[in-house]
């Protein structure tokens, strides 16, 4: 799955371990979820979109639909 969250977190002067902080997770979770290893739960992509302020279908993508 695709996503958005590099960007975001550039946008919003974050790094990966602010984001961390943010969302209760790892720097390494971060990494990961940027570099599209690891797809996140529905609970934390809602986190994301609420803290981005977004939808979270402006976050993710499938790769299918492009």
């Amino acid at each position: 799955m695709k996503n958005r969250i590099k960007v975001l977190r550039a946008e919003h002067n974050l790094t990966q371990a602010d984001l961390a902080d943010k969302l209760d997770v790892s720097r390494q979770t971060v990494n990961a979820l940027e570099t599209g290893k690891y797809d996140p739960s529905l609970p934390l992509a809602f986190k994301l979109a609420r803290l981005f302020s977004i939808k979270i279908e402006d976050i993710f993508s499938d790769e299918g639909n492009n």
